[in-house]
């Protein structure tokens, strides 16, 4: 007997006041064609946008994109609201322009995983398949 998966649910979006959308709109395109469902919020979204619907939708994972210079601020506090609503089990991820030196701390803090620009689409599936529960 077979027993059907559910696809990954992942939203993806922009917090912020970001208004480039071209690779996250990517991002969404490679995940959908890799089977998941995917929930794009779309631009200048807030943080508490973001975990609201991520909750509602009852998504895996949440990916953002920030090129704005407030990735230290939007990826933590998306976090801290997810475990203020008992939702901490949803992954965070993300990419856009984020400084190196930026990076270890915002693991610290939980996201899950950062990607530059340039990163091929197939790692980044790759790595929300891993999250598969």
């Amino acid at each position: 007997m077979v027993v059907a998966t559910k696809p990954i649910r992942v939203l993806v979006g922009k917090v912020g006041l970001d208004g480039h959308d071209r690779g996250i709109k990517l991002v969404a395109r490679a995940l959908r064609d890799a089977g998941m469902e995917v929930i794009y919020t779309g631009l200048h979204q807030t943080p508490e946008q973001v975990v609201n619907t991520a909750i509602q939708e009852d998504v895996r994972a949440i990916g953002l994109s920030v090129l704005s210079g407030a990735h230290n601020h939007l990826f933590r506090r998306v976090l801290e609201l997810l475990k203020a609503q008992g939702a901490g089990d949803i992954a965070v991820f993300g990419g856009g322009i984020i400084p190196d030196e930026d990076i270890p701390g915002l693991k610290a803090a939980g996201v899950r995983a950062l990607f530059p620009p340039g990163t091929a689409m197939h790692e980044i599936v790759i790595f929300v398949k891993g999250l598969q529960r």
